[in-house]
């Protein structure tokens, strides 16, 4: 095995990019039993390649979730190796009106169940999932009932649990002193950010007051909590059946939640990363060390060959080809601000799609750890 090496990296917290983007994708809608959803297609199809689908959380849409990560420079290097497919949740597309009064919302259950509609219609028969809040719960509650068309899952700020009676009641008291825009803030951002009132935070609560769907808003927030639990069980029959990578800000809101759900999942099959200095939304202020880590979780799946020598556009860390055995687990080291470090781990699975021979996969193993100028990798 290689030495294991200490780099040091630097990394500038990138600009904001505004909703919308240069590649605006195809969009399409989609028929299901519970109404039409609006998806927007990246990308060609790629033979024995899963497509990359994507799941907001509320208050957003794909736009504002995920184009600073998607848009991001070195996270193109990934996906120019799949389909990806943003779906938006029905009545949260640019430019959706407000639902008539009395409109019936889908659960979150049944929103889920719109994803093998969306698979159908766009011909693929597997996905790398990738949620946020509301979303990962909605691609968690997916994988749960169809484990044989999810390849992998990235769930950020996943709260796996039903409200409690206490949280149902904290929940209304809420209601009584705050408006539905403050009130999905709180969800978005940590009492920091918003204490702070940082740009982002600025940009959110604009989108939700000159929002002409925050009926529609409304409702999807209505139903995300009125989910039921997911009933996760480590050891047991309820479980996930793929690699999962759990993501979280350090004194983000749904910290603990997160915590929680790595503590009943299969430690072999998940990779928990809580990141430092990423507030709520981790996607959006640390684009880089989220795609460094969707990188090693995509390549751990051998659907990434081999790390070219890359130099990250922050400057500070250069990428090297590192040969492992097939046997070999990608376990790489993150120190998070200070803490003691956390094992990452994935079973590397023979090379799929192309690329080196699976007899002899090449496997980089640095992952970024979560805090800017306090950081060290390891190089396996």
């Amino acid at each position: 095995m290689t030495e294991l090496q200490e780099v040091q990296i630097t990394e500038e917290k990138p600009l904001l990019r505004a909703p919308g983007g240069p590649d605006p994708g195809k969009k399409h809608q989609v028929e299901t039993p519970y109404g039409i959803v609006t998806i927007t297609i990246h990308g060609t199809p790629k033979p024995k390649r899963p497509a990359i689908l994507t799941y907001h959380d509320v208050g957003q849409n794909h736009h504002s979730c995920f184009d600073t990560l998607f848009h991001f420079e070195d996270m193109q290097e990934i996906i120019k190796n799949f389909v990806v497919i943003h779906v938006d949740a029905p009545g949260m597309e640019e430019g959706a009106p407000a639902f008539p009064l009395g409109y019936q919302y889908p659960s979150l259950d049944q929103l889920a169940d719109m994803i093998p509609c969306i698979l159908q219609y766009v011909n693929f028969t597997s996905i790398i999932g990738i949620g946020v809040g509301a979303g990962a719960y909605i691609m968690a509650r997916y994988s749960l009932a169809h484990p044989n068309t999810v390849e992998g899952l990235v769930l950020v700020n996943i709260d796996p649990n039903a409200k409690g009676w206490m949280d149902w009641a904290a929940h209304k008291l809420t209601g009584l002193t705050s408006s539905i825009s403050e009130m999905i803030m709180g969800h978005l951002f940590s009492t920091e950010e918003l204490s702070k009132n940082t740009e982002m935070v600025q940009q959110q609560r604009e989108i939700l007051s000159h929002a002409t769907n925050l009926p529609n808003i409304q409702l999807y927030w209505s139903s995300y909590n009125s989910r039921r639990d997911l009933s996760l069980e480590r050891g047991g029959d309820i479980s996930f059946k793929c690699p999962v990578m759990l993501v979280v800000g350090d004194q983000a809101p749904h910290e603990d939640a997160v915590v929680e759900c790595n503590s009943k999942l299969d430690p072999t099959q998940t990779s928990f990363l809580k990141m430092a200095d990423s507030g709520g939304q981790p996607q959006l202020t640390q684009p880089g060390k989220l795609t460094e880590a969707f990188k090693y979780f995509v390549q751990g799946m051998g659907y990434i060959p081999h790390v070219l020598d890359k130099k990250l556009s922050q400057g500070g860390l250069i990428l090297h080809d590192a040969p492992v055995p097939l046997t070999h687990r990608l376990s790489v080291q993150c120190r998070l601000g200070g803490r003691e470090p956390v094992p990452l781990t994935h079973p590397v699975p023979e090379q799929r799609g192309g690329g080196a021979p699976a007899s002899s996969p090449h496997h980089g193993g640095v992952l970024l750890s979560a805090r800017p100028g306090d950081e060290t990798a390891s190089h396996l």
